[in-house]
């Protein structure tokens, strides 16, 4: 039996073991994010590489057209200046389909750098509508044409949270929603404003969760994908980040053949002294 004297030393070295917990703790939720976003980035890459390919394409045409128009004004007839007119038409056109090109482009790129984004140590207030948007967007090349999204983003005061850890719970729920899809299927994204929280729902249109399987759905490492489709790891650390972290709440509801919704209920004011 320990002597009074000892007992300091245990609680230092109860004190150190749990720090040391805690930053493992950190550094798997992290090498999982990248991890999460390896899987995601063939389709980001495809995602990016249309736009690209159409703004290089329009620049050919941009650069062949001006030195036509130029050509046109030295000239200085009518039917040049016609001519000349009608190139300036087509160069307006081509310029608004780069702007939306770009903007596509700048969509994908502040959803990877909203996912990436190194957590401070205080949660700040973030639009979690938005949060789901530029998620949903790093979904786009995973689902491609064959997962319908349907969003119905509610009214919603923005929440003292860590941004980027909801992104990292947003993207494990919608990607095991669209690789519970056989086929063809839909996801619906809905948030509410319930009280003093903020509800987020995922519901998707596959097969359903096993009711053998539910007690064990969040325990970590539990998995019934394919070996090199998923760790087991997603949803246990979303449950950590939700509930632990957040203070909030995360809970499904399945019904076999019908599919699955993802409940996510996250306070809109953290507790004082609430820390990663």
């Amino acid at each position: 039996m320990s002597q009074p004297s000892d007992q300091p030393e245990l609680v230092n070295e109860l004190e150190h073991l749990r720090a040391k917990v805690d930053n493992l703790a950190v550094q798997l939720a992290q090498e999982y994010k990248m991890a999460s976003l390896g899987r995601l980035l063939a389709g980001v890459v495809h995602e990016i590489n249309s736009p690209i390919g159409s703004i290089l394409s329009n620049n050919q045409v941009l650069l062949r057209s001006l030195e036509m128009v130029k050509s046109a004004l030295a000239s200085g007839d009518e039917v040049s200046l016609a001519k000349a007119g009608r190139l300036v038409q087509t160069c307006l056109s081509l310029t608004a389909v780069d702007k939306i090109a770009c903007e596509r482009i700048s969509d994908i790129v502040r959803g990877l750098k909203g996912f990436v984004r190194v957590e401070t140590s205080e949660a700040r207030r973030a639009d979690l509508n938005e949060q789901l948007q530029d998620t949903l967007k790093l979904t786009q090349g995973e689902f491609r044409q064959r997962i319908k999204v349907e969003t119905d983003l509610g009214e919603i005061p923005p929440v003292e949270c860590y941004a980027s850890m909801l992104s990292q719970v947003f993207l494990n729920i919608l990607v095991n929603a669209g690789q519970a899809i056989e086929g063809e299927g839909k996801i619906t994204v809905r948030t509410r404003h319930e009280g003093d929280t903020v509800h987020i729902s995922i519901g998707d249109t596959g097969p359903g969760i096993k009711p053998e399987n539910r007690s064990k759905i969040f325990a970590g490492g539990f998995t019934t994908k394919a070996v090199g489709v998923g760790t087991g790891l997603g949803l246990a650390l979303s449950k950590k980040i939700v509930e632990e972290t957040h203070g909030g709440s995360l809970d499904f509801e399945s019904e076999m053949g019908v599919g699955t919704t993802f409940h996510i209920r996250v306070p809109v004011e953290q507790k004082k002294g609430s820390a990663v």
